[in-house]
C-alpha cells in the first residue's frame, strides 16, 4: 500500500511540475524608457528561454528578445528607519532607539537594451529574497554578467 501511494505522489508531482505555470518574480518598476507603466507600479518579470517578459496581471507590458539586452546593472539603497523609530519613541523610548539602528536594504535591478533603432533601458525593485534569482535568471539568459554583481556583500 505504502509503495502505490509513493507511486502515486510521484506521478502526480512530475506531472505538476511538467505543466505547472512559470509565475515569475514579483518586482516594482522603478523608472525607466516603457511608456504606460508608471512609477511603483507592480510587475511579474518571467525570465524565458530567449526572451524577457514584464507582465502587470495577466498582460504583457514588455518583451525584449534576450539577445537584445546590453546591460545588466545592481545596486542597493540602504537607509536607516528613522520615521518608525521615531514612531515607536513616542510609546517606547527604548524600543525607538533600538529601532533607530536597524537599516533597510533595498535592491535594484536594472536593464538596457538595442534592439535595431530601439533602444531602452530600465530600473526594478527586487525582494530581498527575489534579487539573488532576478539576477542569476537575467545573467543566464542573457550570457551577460551584471555590473557590480561581485560587490554585493548583503546578507538576507
Amino acid at each position: 500500500m505504502k509503495k502505490i501511494l509513493a507511486l502515486l505522489l510521484c506521478v502526480m508531482i512530475s506531472t505538476m511540475m511538467a505543466f505547472g505555470k512559470d509565475d515569475g518574480y514579483g518586482v516594482s518598476y522603478d523608472g525607466g524608457s516603457v511608456q504606460g507603466i508608471k512609477t511603483g507600479a507592480s510587475l511579474r518579470v518571467h525570465v524565458d528561454s530567449n526572451q524577457i517578459r514584464f507582465t502587470q496581471g495577466k498582460e504583457d507590458v514588455l518583451v525584449i528578445p534576450a539577445s537584445a539586452v546590453t546591460e545588466i546593472t545592481y545596486g542597493q539603497d540602504v537607509h536607516r528607519r528613522v520615521g518608525a523609530a521615531i514612531g515607536l519613541a513616542v510609546v517606547s523610548f527604548g524600543i525607538g532607539g533600538l529601532m533607530a539602528l536597524t537599516k533597510s536594504k533595498k535592491h535594484y535591478v536594472g536593464l538596457t537594451w538595442a534592439e535595431g533603432d530601439k533602444k531602452g533601458g530600465l530600473a526594478i525593485q527586487c525582494d530581498k529574497s527575489d534579487y539573488r534569482g532576478v539576477l542569476a535568471a537575467l545573467e543566464g539568459v542573457t550570457g551577460k554578467k551584471a555590473t557590480d554583481s561581485e560587490t554585493m556583500t548583503v546578507k538576507n
